[in-house]
C-alpha cells in the first residue's frame, strides 16, 4: 500500500544523512517528449529529449491530439533509455517528477499518468513541478551556486514575463505580456513570411542576412505597468508591411523585414529587462524559455550587461527548449522541502506561475519557503 507519510519520512532521513538525492524528471507539457535522471538537482546523468517538430511542421504548429499520441507511442522507450544512459537501475532512485501544467491538457495526462504509475510501483515520492518554473530553474543546472536575489526574463512560446527571485521558488512577477507572447509572435511572423515551423530558429536564422535596420517597427510601452510586454501591435505592424508589399507587387526582402523584427522584439525585451533591473538594484538577470536561445537576444542582452555592470546567465540552447532535466532540478529543491504531490494529481494547463494545484484549488505560493541551500 502506497504511504505518503512514510515516504516523507524516508525523505527527511535521506536529507538529515547528507544523501546523495537521485531524481527521475518527466516532461510532456507540448511536443517535446522527455525524461531525465539529475543527481543533487544539477549533476545531469541523462536527459533524453524527442521532438515531434517534423511531425507539426506541415500543420504550421503543435496538433495536441496528435502531439499526446505520440506522447504514449515515445514514453516507454525513452525511459528506458534513460536509465541506460544513466547508468542506473529503477532501485537506484530517489524520486518521480513530472511536468503537471501548464500546458496542452492530453499532453501533460501522458506524463502525468506515467510518473503516478512509476512512483506507486516503486514506492517512491511523486513531486508535481511547474514548468515555468522549470525554465527559470535550468539556469540552476549550469550554475549551481547562483546567489540571489536577482531577475529572470522567461520568454518562450506561450509566456514572456520579468520575474524576481530573492531565494528558492519565491517569485514575484513584475511584467509580463499584455497579449501575444514573444515566442507566439515568433511563430505568426515567420509563417506569414513564409517561413518555416518553429518560427524562432527560422527568423534568427534569416535575421543574419537581413538589414535590421531596413524598417522601423514600433515597440510597445506602458505608463502603467511600465515593465509589461506587448507583441500583437509589433506583429500587426510586420503583416501590414507584408500586405503593402504585395498589394504594390514590390519585391519582397524577407531577410529585411525578418531582421528588422528581431531587432524590435530584441530591443523591446532587453529595455524592460534591465529597466526593472535598474529599479530593483538587481546585479544578476538570468535568461529561461525557448526564445532565450536566440542569438540576437543572447548578444544584445550580454552587450547592455558590461555596459551596466550586469551579469548575464542563460543556459545552453538545449536547456531552453522543453526538456526534463529542468523539471527534475526543481524537483530537487521540493523534495528539499518534503514537498510532494499526491497521487490524486492531475495536469492542470492554466497552471501559473506562483501556484500549485495538487487538490483542485489553487493555492498562492509567493512566500518564503526556506529551502535549504543545494549540495555542492
Amino acid at each position: 500500500m502506497y504511504n505518503e507519510q512514510a515516504i516523507k519520512e524516508k525523505m527527511k532521513d535521506k536529507i538529515k544523512n547528507g544523501k546523495s538525492i537521485t531524481l527521475m524528471g518527466i516532461e510532456s507539457s507540448c511536443d517535446e517528449t522527455s525524461v531525465a535522471v539529475v543527481r543533487d538537482g544539477h549533476e545531469i546523468l541523462a536527459n533524453v529529449i524527442t521532438s515531434q517538430i517534423d511531425v507539426h511542421r506541415k500543420f504550421g504548429g503543435v496538433v495536441p491530439e496528435i502531439a499526446s499520441r505520440k506522447h504514449l507511442e515515445l514514453i516507454n522507450p525513452i525511459l528506458e533509455e534513460a536509465l541506460k544512459e544513466a547508468k542506473i537501475d529503477w532501485s537506484d532512485l530517489d524520486g518521480i517528477a513530472v511536468t503537471y501544467g501548464p500546458g496542452l491538457v492530453g499532453a501533460l495526462l501522458v506524463g502525468v499518468s506515467t510518473a503516478k504509475a512509476l512512483a506507486y510501483a516503486l514506492d517512491l515520492p511523486l513531486i508535481g513541478v511547474n514548468h515555468m518554473e522549470g525554465h527559470i530553474y535550468a539556469n540552476f543546472l549550469e550554475k549551481p551556486d547562483l546567489t540571489f536575489p536577482f531577475l529572470c526574463l522567461v520568454v518562450s512560446g506561450g509566456h514572456t514575463d520579468l520575474v524576481y527571485m530573492d531565494e528558492h521558488r519565491c517569485y514575484e512577477l513584475l511584467g509580463r505580456t499584455r497579449d501575444d507572447a514573444a515566442g507566439e509572435a515568433f511563430d505568426k511572423v515567420a509563417r506569414a513570411l513564409g517561413l518555416p515551423y518553429p518560427g524562432g530558429p527560422a527568423i534568427d536564422a534569416m535575421a543574419k542576412e537581413g538589414n535590421p535596420d531596413s524598417i522601423e517597427f514600433p515597440i510597445a510601452r506602458f505608463k502603467n505597468g511600465i515593465y509589461d510586454f506587448s507583441f500583437s501591435g509589433l506583429k500587426s505592424a510586420v503583416l501590414n508591411e507584408i500586405n503593402h508589399s504585395r498589394q504594390k507587387n514590390e519585391e519582397l526582402v524577407v531577410a529585411d523585414i525578418a531582421a528588422s523584427f528581431q531587432k524590435a522584439v530584441v530591443k523591446a525585451l532587453v529595455e524592460k529587462a534591465f529597466l526593472a533591473a535598474k529599479d530593483k538594484g538587481i546585479k544578476e538577470i538570468l535568461m529561461a524559455g525557448g526564445v532565450a536561445g536566440n542569438s540576437e537576444l543572447r548578444d544584445a542582452m550580454t552587450k547592455e550587461g558590461e555596459k551596466y555592470g550586469i551579469g548575464i546567465s542563460y543556459p545552453r540552447p538545449i536547456l531552453c527548449t522543453d526538456n526534463a532535466a529542468m523539471i527534475t532540478c526543481v524537483a530537487y529543491y521540493q523534495y528539499l522541502t518534503g514537498e510532494t504531490a499526491p497521487l490524486s494529481l492531475n495536469a492542470v494547463p492554466n497552471l501559473q506561475l506562483g501556484e500549485k494545484c495538487y487538490e483542485g484549488k489553487l493555492r498562492q505560493k509567493m512566500v518564503k519557503n526556506n529551502t535549504p541551500n543545494p549540495k555542492k
